[in-house]
């Protein structure tokens, strides 16, 4: 084999390298492009995430302000329940009091 033999089957394999190297690339890349309907579900899923996201922190925000109402109202309730309690006893008290004295006079 001489010497333009040899460059010619050289630069024929190197052709036909470059041309396999092409294809793969060009399987590969079909193969594991993006739709444009993958990124649209990604777009509208994060959208709906985020709502979620928000709805959620409404949510808690709404339930700390409730627990916050009902706990004040739950302390003047036992508040309300405490005097009426002592006013309770201090009649009780009174009472007895005015049958003793009933009793003895």
């Amino acid at each position: 084999m001489d010497r333009t033999k040899f460059i010619i089957v050289t630069a024929i394999i190197l052709f036909l390298t470059f041309l396999i190297g092409w294809f793969a690339n060009w399987l590969v890349h079909r193969f594991t492009r993006v739709r444009q309907s993958d990124v649209a579900d990604l777009d509208r899923m994060s959208q709906e995430l985020h709502e979620a996201e928000e709805t959620r922190d409404q949510a808690i925000t709404y339930l700390q302000q409730r627990e916050a109402e009902l706990t004040n109202q739950l302390t003047q309730t036992e508040a309300e329940l405490n005097a009426a309690m002592d006013g309770l006893r201090d009649a009780r008290q009174e009472a007895e009091e005015l049958r003793a004295q009933l009793e003895r006079g």
